[in-house]
C-alpha cells in the first residue's frame, strides 16, 4: 500500500503545482467590463484619421458592460449638466449596439428621438473604439477607450 501512496502523493503535488502556474488564455475578445475614455478621432473622407483629440483634463468617461447591459457616465468639471445612461447591448466583432432605456435629464432628451446606437466596432483586450458611421458607410466620429482594471 505505500508503494502506491508515495507515487500518488508525488503525482498529485507536481499536478498541482504545474496546474498553479499555467494561465488559462481568454477564447475571445470580450467588451465585458469597465473602460475609460481616452481620445476621440476625427475621420475624413477616405475613413482615415485626420484629427485626434485627447480628453481634457479632469474629463471622464466611464463604460460598463455586464451580462447584455451598458451603463455609462460622463463628468465635465467645467460642466454641471451630468450625462449618464443606462440600457442593453449586443455586439459581434465588428459591430456595437447599444439600446438606452434611461438616463439623466440631458441624456432623456436624446433617447426621446434615438434610442439605438450603432457603431462599428473595433476590440481589443486592452482596448476598443466605437465608430459613427453615416448613411454611406464612411467614418466620421469616434470614441476610444482603455480597460480599467
Amino acid at each position: 500500500m505505500k508503494k502506491f501512496i508515495i507515487p500518488f502523493m508525488a503525482l498529485s503535488a507536481l499536478i498541482l503545482i504545474s496546474a498553479k502556474g499555467h494561465k488559462q488564455q481568454p477564447d475571445s475578445l470580450t467588451l465585458e467590463g469597465a473602460w475609460e475614455l481616452v481620445s476621440f478621432y476625427n475621420y475624413g473622407t477616405d475613413n482615415q484619421i485626420t484629427d485626434t483629440i485627447p480628453t481634457a483634463d479632469g474629463y471622464r468617461q466611464i463604460k460598463m458592460y455586464q451580462a447584455g447591459k451598458v451603463m455609462w457616465t460622463r463628468y465635465v468639471p467645467k460642466d454641471s449638466v451630468e450625462w449618464f445612461g443606462y440600457g442593453s447591448y449586443t455586439n459581434t466583432p465588428d459591430q456595437l449596439i447599444e439600446t438606452l432605456e434611461y438616463g439623466s435629464n440631458s441624456m432623456m432628451r436624446i433617447i426621446d428621438t434615438l434610442r439605438v446606437f450603432k457603431f462599428e466596432l473595433l476590440l481589443g483586450e486592452e482596448h476598443f473604439t466605437q465608430i459613427t458611421v453615416d448613411d454611406e458607410g464612411q467614418r466620421v466620429f469616434s470614441e476610444n477607450y482603455k480597460r480599467l482594471h
